[in-house]
């Protein structure tokens, strides 16, 4: 197995612990992992990104721009971001709740949600949208939608880990009073690969034209200078 993965969001949305429950799936299989964090001022609302490196070949813990197979994005704005880094062919898992970054909230800048959402339905072949408001209604609380979006991303088919796999490193890692709401939050979207039977999941073909999405890639330039920092 070779896979290189980015999880990307901003802080406070468990994006870390996500990326070590995959790094700790992948080493139960005794598959090599190297992996690199940054931070910047997560606990101030800044982005988080993790890069996730799995199997033989990889001689650097970054993922290089054009190699990252899967794409998990806790926030909209962060996945259009992260773009650059995805495979022509790659997947993208996002959550469809905007975090409006510090510099908007303050009226610097301004951020528009369903553009970046728009986007990543015309720019992303294989996209898989995570309803994340309906996922918390669901689980009587938003403390575990890392957890929903690992879900979604081993329904998808993109992550190369079974339910069992992420199940046991949940069990591993995560402490004994949030266990419960961890494996209710992986099984309500990790046990079936139909997006579309849990009620808050869609994917590119659920959201746009066939058309659209063979179109060819744009520019992410214009939505990158839009997009202001989260710092």
């Amino acid at each position: 197995m070779r896979r290189d993965f980015i999880l990307c969001g901003v802080g406070g949305q468990g994006t870390i612990l996500a990326s070590r429950l995959i790094a700790a799936a992948a080493m139960r299989r005794s598959l090599q992992v190297r992996a690199a964090e940054t931070i910047g001022m997560a606990q101030r609302g800044g982005s988080v990104c993790s890069h996730l490196r799995i199997g033989e070949g990889a001689h650097s813990p970054l993922v290089p721009k054009g190699c990252a197979d899967l794409i998990i994005a806790f926030e909209p704005g962060e996945a259009v971001r992260m773009l650059p880094y995805l495979k022509a062919d790659g997947a993208v898992v996002c959550a469809t709740r905007p975090v409006m970054p510090v510099s908007a909230s303050i009226g610097r800048t301004k951020y528009d949600a369903k553009a970046m959402l728009d986007h990543l339905k015309s720019n992303v072949l294989n996209l898989t949208l995570v309803d994340v408001d309906k996922a918390a209604e669901r689980l009587g609380t938003a403390k575990a939608l890392n957890v929903v979006l690992l879900g979604a991303a081993v329904a998808s088919g993109a992550l190369g880990f079974d339910v069992a796999e992420i199940e046991a490193a949940i069990r591993e890692k995560v402490p004994a009073k949030f266990l419960e709401l961890n494996l209710k939050a992986l099984r309500i979207c990790g046990t079936t690969r139909n997006h579309t039977t849990s009620g808050f999941f869609s994917t590119a073909s659920d959201t746009t034209s066939t058309s659209t999405q063979r179109c060819a890639k744009r520019s992410l330039a214009p939505l990158r200078r839009r997009m202001a920092p989260r710092l």
